[in-house]
């Protein structure tokens, strides 16, 4: 076990894959053998896609974040610039929040000037940090005025982060509440929860509730502390959900190790279905797409090697993760 690797055994379901059945599936797309999963279907010319789980949704294998230049104040320009252009290069999946951009909510008032034209070129996925049915409901309203549509593809717990969350997303008069009114009105089409904080935390949310989706934080630093590839993925994988992952170069704190393709290489290559990341210019958005459209799998030994370079800067990538 490599040093400061986290010892702390995660919630588990009875039957989950363990973590050398998930980096069998990595070894598997890497030969081809699970083509269906995890390996593109289309030429390297566009945005390869995978199953977004259960959804019956093909996503690219890049994704756009809402946060970077697409949360800052007064970036209009800039920010729809590069919704535009994702669009254009065949990115399918964007992802912003309630949160994203403080209480003017800038990232969802950009991405929504596109949506007025393009609603229909976009799988839509938002969230709402309120833990209650009523002020869940109050935070969707506004979403939904904000990106100017009449409905979310995927509507996210967002940072669900302790067991105290947990516990107040189920009690009487919680969020998922919120959530099943707002499947049952047809406001969202799909339900998930994201988190950085603990794996045990999203795994026992997922024990209660079948969401169809888990935007989780995984990198190349991932096994080094509270690992969310050593049971929260492959619970993930046998619940059939969409898994998307992000902070893949944390916030550029990686990139001191490797490079930004090895960061989205890494990820890729586990059963994901897509990675978010958010961008400050539209030559980065080009590069990261450039980067999905060329990709090929790691093997097992490739990963480990990764793992290896990510380790001296292991503490400052998952600044995000529970001491």
């Amino acid at each position: 076990m490599a040093k400061g690797r986290s010892t702390r055994s995660s919630t588990r379901t009875g039957g989950s894959l363990a973590r050398r059945d998930v980096l069998k599936l990595a070894a598997a797309a890497a030969a081809g053998a699970v083509a269906s999963r995890v390996i593109a279907d289309v030429p390297t010319s566009r945005m390869p896609t995978r199953d977004l789980g259960r959804t019956g949704f093909r996503v690219g294998l890049f994704s756009l974040g809402g946060q970077a230049a697409i949360e800052q104040p007064d970036n209009e320009a800039a920010a729809v610039a590069i919704v535009e252009r994702a669009l254009d290069l065949g990115v399918n999946y964007i992802d912003t929040s309630a949160r994203y951009g403080g209480e003017a909510r800038w990232s969802e008032r950009y991405i929504g000037q596109v949506m007025k034209r393009r609603r229909r070129e976009a799988f839509l996925a938002t969230k709402t940090h309120d833990r209650t049915r009523d002020g869940s409901l109050r935070v969707l309203e506004k979403s939904l005025q904000l990106l100017n549509t009449d409905h979310v593809d995927l509507w996210q717990l967002h940072a669900m982060s302790s067991m105290a969350d947990v516990d107040a997303v189920f009690a009487r008069g919680g969020a998922i509440e919120a959530f099943e009114k707002a499947r049952s009105e047809k406001l969202v089409r799909f339900l998930g929860l994201t988190g950085h904080t603990d794996p045990d935390v999203l795994s026992a949310a997922i024990g209660r509730f079948p969401f169809d989706a888990v935007l989780m934080a995984v990198n190349a630093a991932d096994p080094y502390h509270l690992p969310f590839q050593k049971t929260l993925l492959p619970l993930a994988v046998e619940r059939k959900m969409g898994i998307i992952g992000m902070k893949i170069p944390a916030r550029g704190r990686l990139l001191g190790a490797l490079t930004m393709p090895e960061a989205m290489r890494y990820v890729l290559s586990l059963p994901v279905s897509t990675v978010i990341v958010g961008v400050d210019s539209i030559s980065q958005l080009e590069e990261n797409v450039a980067t999905a459209r060329g990709f090929t799998p790691l093997g097992p030994p490739q990963l480990a090697a990764l793992e290896r370079k990510a380790e001296p800067v292991a503490r400052q990538a998952l600044w995000f993760r529970r001491a």
